[in-house]
């Protein structure tokens, strides 16, 4: 399995963005699919994360701002952020977790400039 991410950018604070992840191989649609971002100095954390049935779960301090979808036909998870704050500013990551296997995809940099 790899996982290609991309659609980080520099966007200004109360702006918007949309990550994409796309994912090769055939299991894309039996998995659980999630974001996470790394930001300087600090430990992975969860954003959100979407199981093969669509039930969703995310973080509190993205919660109201940030949506995670997927469309299983293209093997492609989606992150749309919007009313980006400079708190946001991070390497984002994509996951796949197939029964007790997860793959990371190799991040892309969302900056937030206040």
């Amino acid at each position: 399995v790899q996982l290609q991410a991309y659609g980080g950018g520099l966007v200004q604070a109360g702006g918007s963005l949309r990550l994409s992840c796309a994912a090769s191989g055939s299991i894309f649609s039996f998995s659980v699919m999630g974001w996470y971002r790394q930001a300087p100095g600090k430990q992975r954390e969860l954003v959100a994360d979407i199981t093969s049935g669509g039930s969703i779960n995310a973080a509190e301090s993205v919660k109201g701002r940030f949506t995670i979808s997927r469309d299983n036909a293209k093997s492609t998870v989606y992150l749309q952020m919007n009313s980006l704050k400079p708190e946001d500013t991070a390497v984002y990551y994509c996951k796949l977790r197939w029964r007790y296997s997860d793959y990371w995809g190799q991040g892309t940099l969302v900056t937030v400039s206040s």
